[in-house]
């Protein structure tokens, strides 16, 4: 059988399984490859919006996202199942060298017979995606959200001033340049700024609080960062157009 030694002992103390290891680093890799293109297929939909460009709904990065996600999310049943596998020889070390190839594929199908679409709620890069695009959208004031938020008719000067105010750092008090966003409480801040804040508390042994003013959130990790792309190229808009005001 691949993967095991030349010894003519039963044993699985002679099973090899770097082949099966190597293989796993590949699916790994694999999986790298499919968080680039989740990150290609959302840049294109923010440049969509950001161009106001209709596209096919047929061919939409949304259905391209939802491809991605199932993909992702098979190729970490797979990894989970292969993995299990051998953690169960390794612990079990059964007298007899089992089929793994079935016992991947037991596993594997139990964990596909798990599957919703609830499921991709748990995919980051596929709920980042969602709360980009909804947000962009609500930067540009386009038609769709704000009749699904309930601001059709709203003064259109009170929409735009309420966007320049959330271009704001709550720490610098200056406009973002890089903003990153707190998965947590949902408040963004200058990536520099945020970072420099949370390195500073933790060589003190503090947590670090958000620094908006009335959040309850009083423990931001790094981890609770994540770049906020609709931001920032909502901030870049509105400074070309400011620009071209002026010239």
């Amino acid at each position: 059988m691949p993967g095991r030694s030349s010894s003519n002992s039963g044993s699985t103390g002679f099973i090899s399984f770097s082949g099966v290891e190597s293989a796993l680093s590949s699916l790994k890799n694999f999986q790298a490859c499919i968080s680039s293109g989740m990150d290609t297929a959302s840049s294109v939909a923010l440049d969509l919006v950001e161009t106001q460009t209709e596209v096919s709904s047929e061919y939409s990065m949304d259905k391209a996202m939802i491809e991605f996600a199932i993909m992702d999310r098979q190729l970490n049943h797979y990894v989970k199942a292969v993995q299990s596998a051998i953690n169960h020889v390794k612990e079990e070390r059964p007298e007899k060298i089992p089929d793994l190839k079935s016992l991947v594929e037991k596993k594997f199908l139990a964990l596909q017979n798990k599957n919703s679409d609830a499921d991709f709620q748990n995919n980051e890069k596929f709920v980042q995606f969602k709360q980009q695009l909804k947000e962009l959208k609500k930067q540009y004031g386009l038609q769709a959200d704000r009749e699904a938020d309930g601001t059709e008719g709203v003064d259109e000067d009170m929409i735009v001033t309420q966007s320049q105010t959330n271009f704001i750092c709550p720490i610098t008090q200056l406009e973002m340049k890089k903003p990153v966003k707190n998965k947590v409480c949902g408040h963004t801040y200058e990536e520099e700024a945020i970072v420099r804040m949370i390195e500073s508390k933790h060589k003190r042994k503090k947590k670090a609080c958000c620094p908006k003013i009335g959040c309850s959130h009083t423990d931001i990790k790094m981890s609770d960062l994540m770049q906020d792309e609709a931001l920032r190229r909502a901030i870049e808009s509105h400074n070309k157009k400011k620009h071209r005001q002026f010239e």
